[in-house]
This record gives C-alpha cells, structure tokens and sequence, in this order.
C-alpha cells in the first residue's frame, strides 16, 4: 500500500507561485511514476505533469515553462513548482502515484489540494 498526502495549495494572485508537495508512504518502492493531475469545476480531471522513477519529466503544453516536476528521494516526496500562475490553472491538484506489485499495475491518489489562482 502506498500513502499520498498532498499539501501546499493556497490562494495566490496572477502572476504569483506555489509549491505543491506530494509525500508518499508505505511500499514506495512499487511506484513507477508520479503525476500531477489538476481538476476544475465542471471540467475533466487533466494531467499536468510526471515524473518517473528515473527522473524523466512530462508536462501538459498548458505548463510547459511555468511549472517544475522534481523529486527528493531522501524525504520521499515529489514537488510541483508552479511560478506565474494564471486563473485558469484554479484546480482541486491531486497527486497519482502509478506502478506495479508483481506485474500488477497498482494506482493511488491522494486527497487533492485546492489552488486558487485570483486575478
């Protein structure tokens, strides 16, 4: 089992930044992946970035510049540097730890924190 907790999320003005934390606990070592995934009302769940337990990083176009994927293995934690936050990027932000446990593909999700991005 594996435990997610996020954390960092807040109310910031345009132009401002965050940094989303994601600690993960429990068997860390199944985890392959971990994304960001953002959710605004009324709108699909988006995956906004990832990274992989070898350090390659992915990030939606939306984000590509702006935000910053990273990990520090020691403390079990992966970050979401996000700097110049629009009010578009207002979302419920969740953190999805992906992978497997012999072969089998194994998903955990955090509780979600709120970004509010104000103009």
């Amino acid at each position: 089992q594996v435990q997610l907790v996020e954390s960092g999320g807040g109310l910031v003005q345009a132009g401002g930044s965050l940094r989303l934390s994601c600690v993960a606990s429990g068997s860390t070592r199944s985890i392959n992946a971990i994304r960001w995934y953002r959710q605004a009302p009324g709108k699909q769940r988006e995956l906004v970035a990832t990274i992989t337990s070898g350090g390659t990083t992915h990030y939606v176009d939306s984000v590509k510049g702006r935000f910053t994927i990273s990990r520090d293995d020691a403390k079990n934690t992966v970050y979401l540097q996000m700097n110049s936050l629009k009010p578009e990027d207002s979302a419920v932000c969740y953190c999805n730890a992906v992978g497997s446990v012999y072969a089998i593909p194994v998903d955990y999700w955090g509780q979600g924190t709120q970004v509010t991005v104000s103009s």
